[in-house]
């Protein structure tokens, strides 16, 4: 067994779309990044990168790449999991909490985790999709972006 922890945090920006768990979010801003800034489906690709040891998600999927710009993070995600199996592995379960002042993400979190269900391959409880504010706090309480946590259980 092999545990992995990953991060990420994308800046909110006018004009663009917001991407969580794979999933469109209803939104005046969206966050930026040279994908489509997907932080929830990064931080998890980080989190399986990292307990396969196999570097990180900017190591795979350079922002440096003109063929990956704005790309949707679910092909990211898709591509990850291959890593992951041709190293061997399984994953056995996904934690992660998204961390933002707004909008609310309770009302999309089951739709994130059918989503990443299907790119991934595993069931839905193996899973898990939490998000809270930071009652007010930080950058994430001043509403200028949204980070992501997410630990991970893989076994060879």
């Amino acid at each position: 067994m092999r545990i992995g922890f990953g991060y990420d945090v994308h800046q909110f920006v006018e004009n663009r779309e917001l991407w969580l768990g794979g999933v469109k979010i209803p939104h005046t801003k969206g966050l930026l990044g040279h994908s489509d800034a997907d932080v929830l489906i990064h931080a998890i690709c980080d989190a399986l990168l990292g307990a396969a040891a196999l570097g990180d998600i900017g190591k795979h999927f350079p922002d440096t790449d003109l063929g990956l710009k704005g790309i949707d993070s679910k092909i990211l995600l898709s591509k990850t999991a291959a890593l992951i199996a041709l190293a061997g592995y399984k994953i056995q379960n996904i934690d992660s909490t998204l961390a933002l002042q707004s909008p609310k993400i309770a009302p999309y979190i089951d739709a994130m985790r059918t989503t990443m269900s299907k790119v991934l391959d595993i069931g839905l409880d193996q899973i898990s999709i939490k998000a809270t504010t930071t009652e007010k706090l930080g950058f994430e309480g001043r509403e200028e972006g949204v980070s992501a946590y997410a630990v991970v259980l893989i076994i060879k």
